[in-house]
């Protein structure tokens, strides 16, 4: 996996913790956002684990991980979103990132599931 996952997945959980932080301290939700939190943060957390795999098969199954917890923070995004506890900027900012977020791993995962030959 390239640099721009991990990069991308740093900033992503720097804004989660931003929005957890605004939920629990400013609307006193704390149930929900503690997911987000949790799915959120899980990805880079992932991914930094992945980082120490002893081989491709470990790694690609640590991305899979992460794609799973991205595909869960969308869920609580889209859930906070309906129940009108963020805002429509708030959920088109941090949804829009975590879309980029999926993107990328999606891509990592079919380059590792299906390498390109080698050229001779």
């Amino acid at each position: 996996m390239d640099n721009a996952a991990t990069r991308k997945s740093k900033v992503f959980s720097v804004k989660i913790v931003q929005l957890y932080k605004h939920l629990s301290i400013n609307k006193k939700e704390t149930v929900l956002s503690e997911r987000l939190l949790q799915a959120g943060t899980g990805i880079g957390a992932t991914l930094a684990k992945a980082s120490c795999s002893v081989n491709n098969q470990e790694f690609l199954g640590m991305l899979y991980t992460a794609l799973k917890a991205c595909a869960e923070t969308k869920y609580w995004l889209e859930l906070l979103n309906d129940t009108a506890l963020i805002t429509e900027y708030e959920f088109n900012n941090t949804i829009e990132d975590c879309e980029e977020l999926r993107t990328l791993l999606s891509a990592g995962i079919k380059s590792l599931r299906n390498p390109r030959p080698s050229v001779q």
